[in-house]
């Protein structure tokens, strides 16, 4: 069965409060300014406020334990959220872009720039550590919901680093231009991340297999612990979240008794939940002179 983590669900919490208080902080550097730069920057901030509480909800869905209707859990109720996000990381280019290309016409500096672009770099290096947190531990808990939020900030990051640098040379050139320009490329630098969300949260929505480096260990761990059966065949994983769910078939002599059987099934599981704690393991057991089919495993 599988094991939630409650760190899950309180790193997705402080994620809103971190994307709250960092949307004000753009926000005001938006206002001392009156960059489009900036205000581009601070509309992404407020979509990250969306999206973290999407991943909440999310996570806290996922982590409901399996029902009538759901019988293997809600595990999956993460890549939606995850689908979500790049969703919206999208909106929020087209945001930019509106509000980029009026200015493309009346181009105008930064008003107080100094202290706006000192306020937008310290909400950026919050977002940097937060990021950072989220996606590592996300990937420990095995949290699409976290790591899509955390590559979501990141994102954020690299677009306030890119304003920062842009408004800079803007104002040691003199052209004002610059900055629309670069709000523009910040949202085409959006759209792009968030592609990247999606697509990888629907790849994972598709059932994909554990990764081949896992795959291998697995069959190795098959392999060593199934003394008493002739063969194994018909391998298959997926993951969904947190869960991983692994079943293959165990071929053993006609003669051996459900009882012995059921003893080579228990050694297996208990070594393969060893390598993957908390696996969903269903082994089909069939008596020698079956038709193998599907991925086989050497013993």
């Amino acid at each position: 069965m599988i094991q939630f983590d409650p760190a899950v669900k309180r790193l997705a919490a402080w994620s809103i409060a971190v994307a709250v208080g960092v949307m004000g902080l753009k926000l005001v550097a938006w206002y001392l300014t009156g960059s489009v730069a900036l205000l581009s920057d601070g509309l992404e901030s407020t979509v990250n406020v969306i999206a973290a509480v999407i991943a909440f909800v999310a996570v806290s869905y996922a982590q409901r334990p399996a029902d009538a209707d759901h019988q293997f859990g809600h595990h999956k109720a993460e890549y939606f959220s995850a689908v979500v996000e790049g969703v919206l990381i999208a909106i929020a280019a087209l945001l930019i872009i509106q509000q980029a290309i009026p200015a493309l016409r009346e181009p105008q500096l930064p008003e107080t720039p100094g202290l706006g672009l000192g306020v937008n770099m310290l909400a950026s290096a919050i977002n940097a550590g937060w990021a950072t947190l989220l996606i590592r531990r996300g990937r420990e808990k095995r949290s699409p919901a976290l790591v899509a939020d955390g590559r979501h900030i990141l994102s954020d990051v690299v677009t306030s680093v890119g304003v920062f640098a842009g408004l800079v040379l803007a104002l040691l050139t003199g052209y004002a231009i610059l900055d629309p320009l670069l709000a523009i490329a910040v949202a085409i630098n959006i759209m792009w991340q968030g592609w990247k969300v999606i697509a990888s949260s629907v790849d994972a929505l598709m059932d994909r297999a554990v990764e081949p480096a896992d795959e291998a260990r697995i069959k190795e761990i098959i392999a060593a612990n199934a003394e008493g059966s002739i063969d194994v065949h018909d391998l298959r994983t997926r993951v969904a979240g947190p869960a991983t769910f692994i079943d293959f078939h165990l071929v053993v002599p006609e003669t051996m008794s459900v009882g012995d059987a059921h003893d080579i099934c228990d050694r297996l599981e208990d070594a393969i939940r060893d390598f993957v704690p908390g696996a969903s393991i269903a082994i089909h057991v069939e008596p020698q002179g079956e038709k193998a089919h599907g991925i086989r495993v050497r013993l």
